[in-house]
């Protein structure tokens, strides 16, 4: 006959003190430092869900300050592929295309099932889907643990940007993608467009999690943009081609000066703001195709001419007449632009190149890459944010709007299928189809800065609003954590079950977990019961277990 479950809290609280601390491993196959995203995701299972937490990416950049700090995440470091030498010859470079893939398989499986300490969880970034949706799925067969998707996009269609729709490879692609995907025992996605895609046409339920800012990210106080702006002063006053309008006529000893700034100037305690600073403009890009940055080059020439058609300019006014009135402290009704534009990528000097040969009075460019920590304070800094983002799928938000509007930063973006899930036009955004449509945005938004420019003004409190609303930690608790949690906790009653219960003769001790008096034999019906259970837990998913077990057992189990 079945026993008693213990009601005991003595006893409960044993169990608890006896179960060890769950660990999860946050797997990219890229760069940690440029994957926010899935840093996040650490934090928030080391700290919201008390997990030990394994990364296992490769290197490059230097990922947040508080994930190097954490004594509960641990990060492993992959070696890349190195990048393709143009002197292999062309006989051998599908040969190379082949084995990449392989080598970076073993080398997942390496760090998936001997480097790293076994977890109850794998959290995998996608894209990219080859080769390592497999290699995770492989490791966690091995392993005994769970598989979490997080779906940032589709593989398929970021590779069908370079070799275009109807390719094979394309279509194999999508298929590998779509296989492991339904493997997934659990899955997240950033929007709800993508949601209903993977639910109609791919037989995958997601759950969304909208990306949004972390803590770090907040409109900048003035002693902040005093200090960033002393440390940046130097790079803003070197530009890319010979000179311009925010580098003539500001020598460069100025650069070292700590009490004045291009945009700031210090007064005892007080941190004031130039009345005819260059309003900044933060764009921040990976430089790849799927980003048109010829469209921001062209809505600044527009800018630049438009502005010294509206001012009665004549075309040959020297340049230099311009930049000694603004450097005299003259205020006009448009002001500078200086662009600010951040990230690392392959297009990166071929953009730089057309920069250079752009002959402006009024716009200005520098390319920078900052550091976790100086990012967020420079789009709290900024005036308007500009994305490029167009998206491959149609189907994902830009995280970098995300962070914009985390520090108060209204943004001018590029309109795209499902954008207005995070831009709201006329209220933290507006919305741009070419060159065109942008420059009149800027000259709208710009006209009268800084203080009588009332269309900034009221995007950048709808952008304040928008940042103040939803945090990280707070999306991830109602939407990830549940999901996370569940998955986790079920790979760990398995694998408690398994090894205490590899056996029929075992069975018994599974009835003292249960609750069951020892002292009370198992009836025939009680065998074939806890029979059953082990059958499932050899033969079958988690999923058929938690469907057998009722929660009173299951939480007994702990």
């Amino acid at each position: 006959m079945a026993g008693e479950i213990f009601p005991s809290s003595a006893f409960s609280e044993k169990r608890k003190s006896r179960r060890r601390r769950g660990r999860a491993c946050v797997v990219v196959l890229g760069d940690i430092g440029r994957s926010p995203r899935m840093q996040y995701h650490a934090l928030s299972l080391a700290n919201q869900a008390s997990l030990e937490v394994d990364i296992v990416a490769y290197g490059g950049s230097e990922p947040h300050t508080a994930l190097l700090a954490n004594p509960s995440i641990h990060i492993y470091v992959m070696k890349q592929w190195p990048p393709p030498r143009q002197s292999v010859p062309k006989i051998l470079q599908p040969v190379m295309l082949l084995l990449k893939p392989l080598v970076q398989f073993f080398m997942l499986l390496w760090f998936l099932c001997v480097k790293i300490l076994s977890p109850d969880i794998f959290i995998v970034q996608n894209p990219p889907s080859v080769p390592t949706l497999v290699a995770v799925k492989w490791a966690s067969w091995l392993r005994n643990s769970s598989f979490v998707m997080d779906w940032h996009n589709f593989g398929y269609t970021l590779l069908a940007l370079s070799l275009g729709r109807n390719s094979h490879f394309v279509s194999l692609y999508k298929w590998f993608e779509k296989h492991y995907g339904k493997m997934a025992d659990a899955s997240l996605c950033v929007t709800k467009a993508m949601q209903h895609e993977l639910a109609q046409n791919w037989g995958i339920n997601a759950t969304v999690l909208y990306d949004q800012p972390p803590d770090i990210f907040h409109p900048a106080s003035p002693e902040e943009r005093h200090k960033l702006f002393c440390r940046l002063n130097e790079d803003f006053l070197q530009p890319l081609g010979v000179r311009d309008c925010i580098s003539n006529g500001t020598p460069l000893t100025d650069s070292h000066c700590q009490n004045k700034t291009l945009f700031t100037t210090e007064v005892g305690s007080s941190i004031h703001l130039k009345s005819n600073r260059p309003a900044l403009v933060v764009s921040s890009t990976s430089w790849t195709s799927d980003e048109d940055f010829g469209i921001l080059l062209e809505a600044a020439v527009m800018y630049d001419r438009r502005v010294a058609a509206i001012l009665g300019e004549d075309d040959s006014l020297d340049e230099k007449v311009i930049w000694k009135e603004i450097s005299d402290g003259k205020q006009c009704l448009y002001p500078r632009l200086l662009f600010i534009i951040t990230g690392k990528g392959p297009e990166k000097e071929k953009y730089e190149a057309k920069i250079k040969r752009l002959k402006l009075k009024r716009v200005a460019f520098r390319t920078m890459w900052l550091s976790a920590d100086d990012y967020p304070l420079l789009l709290g800094s900024a005036d308007l944010g500009v994305c490029l983002h167009t998206s491959s799928s149609g189907l994902d938000l830009p995280m970098k709007v995300v962070d914009m509007f985390g520090c108060g930063l209204p943004v001018c973006a590029v309109s795209y299928s499902c954008i207005k899930e995070l831009v709201r036009v006329d209220k933290n955004g507006l919305l741009f189809s070419s060159s065109s449509e942008l420059a009149d945005e800027l000259l709208m938004l710009f006209k009268g800065f800084p203080d009588e420019c009332d269309a900034l003004k009221v995007l950048k409190n709808g952008a304040l609003e928008t940042g103040s609303s939803a945090r990280w930690d707070t999306e991830w608790e109602e939407h990830a954590k549940p999901l996370i949690t569940e998955a986790s906790f079920f790979c760990y009653v398995i694998h408690r079950v398994i090894v205490r219960s590899s056996t029929l003769m075992l069975a018994v001790d599974v009835c003292s977990i249960l609750g069951i008096k020892s002292s009370s034999p198992m009836n025939l019906k009680e065998e074939h019961e806890f029979a059953g259970y082990i059958k499932i837990l050899r033969l079958d998913s988690w999923k058929t277990f938690k469907s057998a077990l009722t929660a009173n057992w299951i939480d007994l189990l702990v």
